[in-house]
């Protein structure tokens, strides 16, 4: 049986090297790259189009969202699956928005991830099963234009600032930063994409 091709993204050393030797120990596993952020982990997968692609989310660069929907977009074959330490709903919805086939715990035992990626081969979904029942429970209350704007008030910019990458009139930002500012229930824009970080819908 041919074995399943592994790259594993992880910006922590210890943990992917960890990870690695765990997943090497399968039998119909291999591990063929390994990258330590984003960037590198897309240039893999890319020049190497391994089967699977495991990729922690929060990474320099590129986040291991970005790079799911970067692959999605390009119409590659790779399968990616989210482990990483966050236990959000919200974080789990915007992994499936981009294409993400798994989305397990870091502190899962190996055994369910080496499971998970047979299955995430062979066509399936895993996801964490305590994450699972409220997955799309809920929802993310903002609409994609709300979060671009946020994304970008979240690094400082100012209202002009953002309207100029995002080809928006000034107002059209304080309209969306409004509306997003009302959704969050808090009283300004950092606070807004601050709370929205938390809860995975950025």
């Amino acid at each position: 049986m041919t074995p399943v091709r592994l790259v594993l993204a992880e910006d922590q050393g210890l943990v992917l090297g960890a990870l690695s030797a765990l997943l090497s120990l399968e039998d119909d596993l291999q591990v063929v790259g390994q990258a330590t952020d984003g960037e590198a982990a897309l240039a893999l997968c890319r020049d190497l189009q391994p089967d699977v692609l495991v990729t922690d989310i929060e990474m320099p660069r590129l986040s291991g969202l970005d790079v799911a929907e970067s692959l999605r977009a390009e119409g590659s074959a790779v399968r990616v699956i989210i482990v990483t330490t966050f236990a959000r709903s919200g974080y789990l919805r915007r992994a499936l928005e981009v294409g993400a086939r798994g989305y397990l715990l870091k502190d899962a035992p190996a055994e369910q991830l080496a499971e998970a990626i047979r299955r995430v081969r062979a066509g399936g979904r895993a996801i964490a099963p305590e994450l699972a029942e409220g997955a799309w429970a809920g929802g993310n209350p903002l609409t994609e234009r709300e979060r671009q704007v946020l994304r970008a008030a979240e690094d400082g910019a100012g209202t002009s600032s953002i309207a100029g990458v995002l080809g928006l009139s000034e107002g059209t930002v304080r309209n969306y930063l409004s509306e997003a500012i009302s959704k969050m229930e808090v009283r300004g824009r950092v606070e807004a994409a601050r709370k929205a970080r938390e809860q995975g819908w950025l």
